[in-house]
């Protein structure tokens, strides 16, 4: 309340997104049921081509198969969970666990900007970078090498589940391991740099190119 008596309203916090596990190849439906509900649903999608004998298809499947996420929710538990097609919320104990939000808003980003993502096996160990500038920067992940292309490795934990998606070098610092992953995944403070060794095979690549050139002129 300001001193002449006015009540000064606090912004309302956002509520927290959540995971729902659904029977496999209902998620679409399901979001689209939750949706109509009046539930706001993200549902991360990618892009694949499938190849048949006659035919050729570009199709949108699930980036995490038999999951989505809902925000809020849980004050309607009853009606989410009696949806067709739906397990239950992802949580523990019986209880719903929420999504970290840097989590969620990794994976919205890379989706929502329609850039080559893809699953990837979940990793709990890894070089660990942060994006400096682009569409993706602030973003956390593990760097990993998938034949001559490097990619950001983006981690939803709770459901131990990830997407990568291609980022050069230059994109990317590598940034000092947060005390409690020291404590939770020990391995993370062992692992190869491999940010540091594409950084000097890039440097020495320059540095061969100059001495050719040198040599040439």
């Amino acid at each position: 309340m300001t001193s002449d008596g006015m009540l000064i309203q606090e912004p309302l916090e956002m509520p927290a997104w959540y995971a729902l596990y659904t029977r496999h190849q209902h998620e679409k439906v399901v979001a689209q049921v939750l949706a109509n509900k009046g539930f706001e649903v993200f549902l991360p999608l990618y892009q694949v081509v499938r190849r048949w004998k006659d035919r050729t298809k570009q199709l949108s499947l699930p980036l995490f198969p038999c999951y989505l996420f809902l925000r809020g929710g849980t004050d309607r538990r009853s009606d989410v969970v009696m949806t067709p097609g739906i397990h239950d919320f992802v949580g523990s104990g019986g209880r719903p666990v929420p999504i970290p939000p840097p989590e969620i808003d990794a994976v919205r980003r890379v989706v929502e900007r329609s850039m080559c993502v893809e699953p990837h096996p979940f990793l709990r160990c890894g070089d660990w970078v942060r994006v400096k500038y682009g569409p993706l920067q602030g973003i956390e992940g593990i760097l990993v090498r998938k034949k001559n292309f490097l990619r950001l490795v983006l981690s939803v934990e709770l459901l131990e589940r990830s997407a990568a998606v291609e980022v050069d070098v230059s994109m990317v610092e590598r940034i000092s391991h947060r005390e409690e992953d020291k404590v939770r995944y020990p391995l993370r403070t062992k692992a190869f740099s491999l940010l540091g060794k594409y950084s000097r095979w890039e440097s020495a690549m320059s540095k061969g190119r100059s001495a050719r050139a040198h040599v040439l002129n």
